[in-house]
């Protein structure tokens, strides 16, 4: 790169954050970090404005500033409208944006009106929004930049790929933490049993929606807007090994395919670098060492998550917005110990009936959507405490 990009990270203290952070710091020179945020871990967020130098922090919690010692000369910022102005900031290159559920939304669509290059993370916006964000982004010129490892794979795959060759992509999917435990006790699964990943580390939300496979559900719906594709063209496999990060099925019946290790740090600093070639190498295995792969059909009966995210997506409109809402009120619910693993999948189903949806056809009519979606799911979540 002839100069350092200008960089902002939202969310920049999740397991995304830090592994993008850790980018900037194996190549300190290639990067000036503009701006962090954070919601609740405000001590490592202030550690971190100091370590890379930052020149704005943005508090998801208004109340929180007061009570963190910033270094000088760093511009504190909070909430929603903080961090739009970080991600619309004229002077930014790339905006990562990594924040969790639908906090995501709003920042990626400022970003996306800057004309910026977003690194996509928060897969809640493209769910919610993916017709608006694309829409807006073949206006500004923005590019969208997929960082999760599935789309990431499908996006390296695809350069170069004349569209007319696609015959569709496959998602690969770990199975989850509860990929072995017996169909009988998946209902009563306990939040212990499901933080432990077998392959990927991350934070509770995404590894609970690993478990009920929600988040592949998500992650079909965001190929869906990324890559133009209809929902009978994105299948998905269950590939235990997590090194096959997903495939392109070309029409003449051959198959593209990106392998490496499951370390997230790769397809962060691939958007990070975007269009230009990455320059840090994170290890990786020979073909020889990774050894036997297995790719397995993904059993729906076992996730039914997975298949709600699907009819939420078919059904167009607000509803993927109402899922994704249910969801993030379920998994915080089961948590938190207010909700059995089963009642994720009750809380979504049930909101998708009982709120209506319409068309998603600018950003308040998708808040309104989610609004009512959370007041939904919450007294569910409620009547099923009963």
């Amino acid at each position: 790169m002839s100069k350092a990009r200008r960089i902002v990270i939202l969310g920049s203290t999740g397991s995304i954050g830090t592994g993008a952070l850790s980018v900037v710091e194996a190549a300190p020179d290639d990067f000036d970090v503009v701006g962090l945020s954070a919601y609740r871990n405000t001590e490592l967020l202030a550690e971190q404005a100091e370590r890379f130098r930052a020149d704005r922090v943005v508090f998801g919690d208004a109340d929180t500033t007061a009570d963190v010692a910033l270094p000088g000369g760093v511009e504190a910022l909070s909430g929603a409208e903080g961090l739009d102005a970080l991600a619309s900031d004229p002077s930014v290159d790339v905006v990562v944006n990594a924040l969790v559920g639908a906090s995501g939304l709003g920042p990626a669509m400022a970003a996306v009106r800057a004309g910026h290059q977003l690194a996509i993370a928060n897969k809640e916006s493209l769910v919610a929004a993916g017709e608006l964000i694309t829409a807006l982004a073949t206006v500004t010129g923005s590019e969208l930049v997929p960082v999760d490892s599935e789309h990431s794979a499908i996006f390296r795959c695809l350069r170069g790929v004349h569209h007319d060759e696609v015959e569709g992509i496959t998602l690969t999917a770990s199975g989850g933490p509860l990929r072995d435990a017996h169909a009988s006790t998946l209902e009563t699964a306990t939040i212990e049993d499901v933080l432990k990943h077998p392959t990927w580390e991350m934070g509770a939300k995404v590894t609970v929606d690993s478990a009920t496979m929600f988040n592949k559900g998500l992650e079909v719906l965001e190929a869906h807007w990324l890559f133009g594709l209809g929902f009978d063209r994105i299948e998905v496999v269950v590939h235990r090994e997590s090194v096959v990060h997903s495939l392109v099925r070309l029409k003449d019946g051959s198959q593209l395919a990106h392998l490496g290790d499951p370390d997230m740090r790769v397809p962060i600093q691939y958007a990070m670098y975007y269009p230009d070639p990455p320059t840090v190498s994170f290890g990786g295995r020979t073909l020889s060492e990774f050894g036997a792969l297995h790719f397995e059909p993904l059993e729906e009966s076992r996730y039914p998550c997975f298949g709600l995210a699907l009819e939420a997506g078919r059904r167009g409109g607000t509803a993927p917005a109402v899922a994704a809402t249910a969801d993030e009120c379920a998994v915080d619910a089961f948590v938190t110990r207010r909700l059995p693993f089963g009642g994720i999948a009750a809380v979504i189903e049930r909101t998708l009936e009982r709120t209506s949806s319409g068309a998603a056809e600018s950003l308040e009519a998708i808040r309104a959507a989610e609004t009512e979606a959370a007041a939904v799911a919450s007294e569910l979540i409620r009547e099923l405490n009963t």
